[in-house]
């Protein structure tokens, strides 16, 4: 369904999220439309590995490398500087990209059956709570979503954690589980 163009919900150790190939500019079009998502509201990609980091960001500094060394898989999200292959749709027109590696199995067996990245933004309409079971996303989004994969409830039940490491000195963006006093100097 994904290399199809259609949307493909997942769950994630964080949230359910509502997933399109990233590399398809019209596929992603159909989260903004499915959740009724602001066009300049960027959407996270979510990557199988690290390895796959210089495939979507322009620049890596050793802080990424070091925070996806030691929360990688798991619920952080970095912003980097994007590639000049990833589309505006994705960035919100900003020059920057949110990437993730998710640690639950059901995600990561997604991602690697796949091969590439997904777009993911949490699988609710714009404005309501994230949802944190496959019921929540059926009942929530209906027939705007063709499979929901159902992996139970999610662990954390909160989004992750966004870092902004495009910019000197790094921010927290989004406060989730993983908190500042955890990163490494």
């Amino acid at each position: 369904m994904l290399r199809a163009g259609e949307l493909v919900a997942f769950p994630t150790e964080t949230v359910y999220g509502l997933g399109a190939d990233a590399s398809s500019a019209a596929a992603v079009k159909k989260i903004f439309a499915a959740k009724g998502r602001p066009a300049s509201h960027p959407v996270i990609v979510h990557i199988a590995d690290m390895s796959e980091l210089k495939h979507w960001a322009a620049e890596v500094p050793r802080a990424a490398w070091l925070l996806a060394e030691k929360f990688w898989p798991g619920p952080l999200t970095m912003v980097l500087k994007r590639a000049a292959h990833v589309h505006d749709v994705i960035s919100g027109g900003q020059n920057t990209v949110g990437l993730r590696v998710p640690s639950h199995p059901v995600a990561q067996q997604l991602l690697k059956a796949f091969g590439g990245g997904i777009a993911a933004p949490s699988a609710n309409r714009f404005g309501k709570l994230s949802p944190t079971t496959a019921a929540h996303v059926r009942e929530e989004l209906g027939d705007a979503v063709r499979i929901v994969l159902d992996g139970g409830a999610c662990e954390v039940g909160i989004e992750s954690t966004i870092v902004d490491l495009s910019r000197e000195p790094p921010a927290i963006l989004r406060p989730g589980r993983v908190s500042c006093d955890r990163f490494p100097p």
